[in-house]
């Protein structure tokens, strides 16, 4: 799923990297979230999705905003122009996901992707940062 999303986004002509794109959903997925929470969601060293960061931000997509709790920490949100590029990344996931699951029952299909989620809760369970980072994320939601 990755390769083609990574195939998807580069043809698409939307001119970001799939780091970029993948760095975008998961700002959009947690509105105010810090980059060291991004990072850990993302499995990446925060360095790596700082230049992902600083490249959307360039793009006019995200503001990074100062933390309340934390002077040293920003917040990062999406600007009003991340709209229409998370639809643009959003249509391409779905055309993604379409390809895998093309000849699929919907029940199937349905069975797949519960199966999925509960391969991630498991994992997210094993995994103690992980779970950390679930955490603050719910919390951020909150």
């Amino acid at each position: 799923m990755r390769a083609a999303f990574e195939r998807r986004i580069l043809s698409a002509g939307l001119e970001l990297t799939t780091g970029e794109a993948r760095t975008l959903i998961q700002v959009a997925a947690v509105h105010k979230s810090r980059q060291l929470d991004i990072a850990n969601r993302m499995g990446l060293e925060p360095m790596t999705v700082s230049v992902f960061l600083d490249k959307l931000q360039a793009r006019g997509l995200i503001e990074r905003q100062p933390d309340p709790v934390d002077r040293r920490a920003k917040r990062i949100v999406l600007s009003d122009a991340a709209d229409e590029m998370l639809k643009a990344i959003s249509a391409e996931i779905a055309a993604v996901q379409r390809e895998a699951t093309q000849g699929l029952d919907p029940e199937i299909q349905d069975s797949v992707r519960q199966a999925l989620k509960c391969f991630r809760r498991n994992l997210q369970k094993a995994d103690p940062a992980e779970s950390k980072a679930s955490e603050l994320a719910s919390a951020n939601n909150d």
